[in-house]
């Protein structure tokens, strides 16, 4: 058992070896050393916008070296020990293998963390969910795929808040947004985005026939206020109207509601979920600013798809996943081919799996 250990603790030498070079770890220990330099300077708050920018550059480092050397530590107290037990000692190594398993499982984490390397992974989510092809059907599939977001978002500790919702005729809601906050939030659901087929036997069919549905999900990075995007008043078109419930019944009999619509790009937001207009034209604008920032980040990325104003239509042949639940149950993502036959794990939230594939081969792509 002894040597099988020392095998194991080599390879996550290894592996943290690797890390530390796809971290960059020197460079965030130099940032943190230079900018902590900085700080101690007594005119430091001078230029507030450079200082601003400084403590951002030193928090991101931190949060890059500190886990990691958290990790190195335990590595080398692990090694230690697995160098004085002696190979009889079953109950000490019994217990050297719960901690380096612990130890594999928080460094296989880190290198998850470690595919979201871009400067807005780690800021929260706007998620737009938006029903398409099916009617009555795809309206209940976009509200069965908000239900396994908030569950995902649960089981990360996120904190979701709806934003605007436009429930459908019959059942189900024909578009909702809503905003994650949590850390590297927006890194994660970035792989979410697309189109989302359903296969099912209707629950709104008497006659029990199959029924395919579409539903597209859009996720871009809530942007800091600090980020500057101009906005002229004179494109902007600010319709006011009355919160909406389920069913059409109205939630506040004053005319509450926001929608503005920006005229140049033809991106349209609103917000229904306070009940002062002057709170939802602020979060409307907010989403606004969102979304200009990542029309212009798409621009500079060269993957243009003029997802605001040309959008694939949902249906066939667009989809990025499909979740099939008759006659078979499967769900297959077609960008990476990763796939499950439980359906009700995803569903309820297990999402992991597909967002950690798309974002391996994502970052292969980029290192070819």
């Amino acid at each position: 058992m002894l040597k099988e250990l020392k095998e194991k603790i080599q390879k996550l030498e290894e592996k943290l070896n690797q890390l530390k070079i796809y971290l960059s770890i020197d460079e965030k220990v130099k940032t943190i050393k230079d900018v902590e330099t900085e700080i101690s300077k007594p005119d430091f708050w001078t230029d507030s916008k450079r200082a601003e920018k400084l403590i951002a550059e030193l928090k991101y480092a931190k949060s890059i070296n500190e886990p990691y050397a958290k990790l190195l530590q335990q590595y080398h107290e692990l090694k230690e020990l697995l160098e004085i037990v002696e190979d009889s000692d079953h109950e000490t190594l019994t217990e050297l293998s719960r901690d380096i398993d612990k130890l594999e499982k928080n460094i296989n984490a880190m290198e998850f963390r470690s595919l979201l390397d871009e400067e807005d992974d780690k800021l929260n989510a706007i998620l737009s969910i938006n029903a398409g092809a099916g009617g009555t059907e795809s309206c209940d599939w976009a509200s069965m795929l908000f239900r396994m977001y908030s569950r995902w978002s649960e089981k990360k500790g996120y904190k979701l808040s709806v934003i605007d919702l436009l429930p459908g005729e019959e059942a189900g809601t024909k578009n909702i947004t809503a905003i994650i906050r949590g850390e590297y939030a927006y890194g994660y659901l970035k792989a979410e985005s697309g189109v989302h087929r359903l296969v099912r036997i209707s629950p709104f069919d008497a006659n029990k026939r199959r029924h395919t549905s579409f539903a597209s999900v859009d996720a871009i990075p809530e942007i800091s206020d600090n980020i500057e995007i101009n906005i002229n008043e004179s494109d902007l078109k600010i319709d006011t109207y009355r919160s909406s419930g389920a069913g059409g019944q109205h939630v506040n009999v004053t005319d509450s509601a926001v929608r503005i619509t920006h005229v140049p790009t033809g991106i349209v937001v609103q917000c229904q979920n306070e009940r002062s207009q002057y709170k939802n034209k602020a979060m409307a604008i907010k989403v606004l600013r969102a979304r200009l920032y990542e029309l212009e980040r798409e621009k500079k990325m060269r993957e243009i798809e003029k997802k605001y104003s040309e959008k694939r239509e949902i249906a066939w042949g667009s989809q990025i996943r499909s979740y099939v639940m008759h006659p078979y149950s499967m769900v297959k993502d077609h960008r990476t081919d990763f796939e499950t036959s439980n359906t009700t794990a995803v569903m309820n939230g297990d999402l992991d799996g597909f967002i950690q594939a798309y974002l391996k081969e994502k970052a292969a792509e980029g290192k070819k």
